[in-house]
């Protein structure tokens, strides 16, 4: 089944200079991008867009990271778009990563993991029209 997901390069990915890469990738999985945008996203933009976890101790630090530079934005197409950019990216962690996937590539922390990807169709839905209206 078709469906769409939103991925994130995160500013830690930016700053690395790995966005090509981790596109090439995208690409290399049979994910189409449809569309793509790079973003310099304010504190409260960060804070809107990860609302969900307002309630979390992390959510400070992670808006904070996300408004500290540029990301780029992807909306992505393909089977099971959603299950296979997650697991693409790998574990929230990317010291518990499976090896050859782009939070163990190119991922420094749970925070600072390169990259973001919806996890739900619903989430995916939100996300979306975050960035692409």
């Amino acid at each position: 089944m078709k469906e769409r997901t939103l991925a994130i390069i995160k500013p830690d990915a930016v700053r690395k200079r790995v966005i090509g890469k981790i596109i090439q990738r995208i690409e290399d999985e049979g994910l189409e991008i449809l569309e793509m945008k790079m973003v310099h996203l304010t504190k409260e933009e960060a804070r809107q867009f990860y609302y969900i976890h307002k309630e979390k101790a992390f959510y400070d630090s992670l808006t904070d990271f996300m408004s500290s530079g540029r990301v780029v934005a992807l909306l992505l197409e393909g089977e099971k778009a959603i299950s296979h950019w997650r697991e693409v990216m790998g574990s929230t962690d990317p010291a518990e990563a499976k090896p050859g996937t782009i939070r163990r590539l190119y991922g420094f922390s749970v925070e600072r993991n390169a990259v973001h990807g919806s996890d739900s169709p619903e989430t995916a839905e939100y996300e979306i029209k975050f960035f692409f209206g």
